[in-house]
């Protein structure tokens, strides 16, 4: 199949999904459209929101719409490492009678793995997601075990409830592709939570595409070409929100340090992956700017001058838009 008609296929695909989630979850549409663009371009997702808001049920939900495994990891002050990623252990072999160890895979061995509320445990076990979120493997005892592909990986936050909670350190959020805030839904929106959720019975959820297909796509938004001037409106972006390379105020006021080249990337194949789910063949400067904030506010360090003022990185952000 062209890659033309495979972007015809892709975005109708697309609608199907969205189709089968608004079956389960009502309302969050910019949300679900940001994790698919997210899926799609192999990135992984931060999910921001108070209890509540429907983020577990989402992504499980995502999961049985594309046909993909899917494991959930509560992450608590005594979760190891191991819990994550697998543990050896022995056993004993009745035909010769000595003892052998196995590799007996942990949660993060599927297609997505949701690690819910992941600063609540301590950074050793915070960065055995590290390898596997860059270079889709494990390794453990000298052995690279490779992930199964897609692998997506969303993890959850409270915003509010900080007490007892590790920070993820800014070389660890920089591996999460977007940063999605999720709000309280609309009054209209929950009624209808509340109706669906309080009465009978419970919509089934088909399956759309595989993980075949989801792979052909990722490779398809890889190819997709990019103008010129957008890759160098996305660095420009970037780049401004550097206080040595900026001459914005808010920028040099508030910020202590700004995004890195990581960003960039991200903000192209954002747009590029955003443009095919679309069903257009190369991505504008609307693209970018339609992802900037995921892709730039957990990048920006705000300083305490902002802090003091209550000015955000998403205001700033949208200031340099």
């Amino acid at each position: 199949m062209s890659d033309t008609a495979l972007v015809g296929k892709l975005s109708e695909d697309i609608i199907s999904i969205k189709q089968q989630i608004g079956k389960v979850i009502v309302g969050q549409t910019e949300v679900v459209d940001q994790l698919l663009i997210s899926l799609f371009a192999r990135g992984h997702c931060l999910l921001v929101g108070v209890p509540g808001l429907a983020k577990t049920l989402l992504i499980r939900t995502l999961s049985e719409s594309m046909d993909l495994s899917f494991s959930r990891v509560q992450f608590t002050p005594d979760l190891m490492p191991g819990d994550i990623t697998g543990t050896e252990v022995i056993e004993d072999n009745l035909s010769t009678g000595q003892k052998t160890f196995r590799f007996v895979k942990g949660p993060v061995f599927a297609n997505i793995v949701l690690a819910d509320e992941i600063n609540r445990t301590p950074p050793k076990t915070q960065a055995a997601l590290l390898e596997a979120m860059q270079e889709h493997s494990v390794t453990a005892s000298g052995t690279t075990y490779q992930l199964s592909q897609p692998f997506f990986v969303l993890a959850t936050q409270n915003p509010i409830e900080q007490e007892g909670t590790y920070p993820l350190p800014e070389a660890q959020l920089d591996r999460f592709m977007f940063n999605l805030l999720l709000d309280y839904p609309s009054y209209d929106e929950e009624v209808n939570v509340v109706r669906s959720t309080t009465g009978g019975g419970s919509a089934k959820v088909e399956n759309v595409i595989g993980a075949a297909e989801i792979i052909a796509y990722q490779e398809l938004v890889r190819r997709i070409p990019v103008a010129d001037n957008v890759v160098e409106y996305a660095v420009k972006l970037v780049r401004a929100t550097r206080p040595a390379f900026t001459s914005t105020a808010a920028v040099k006021n508030y910020i202590s340090y700004g995004a890195g080249p990581r960003a960039s990337q991200y903000l192209v194949l954002g747009a590029k992956s955003r443009a095919a789910l679309q069903g257009r063949f190369t991505p504008s400067i609307d693209d970018v700017n339609a992802v900037a904030l995921s892709v730039l506010r957990h990048r920006i360090v705000a300083n305490f001058t902002a802090e003091a003022e209550a000015v955000t990185t998403d205001k700033i952000v949208q200031e340099l838009i």
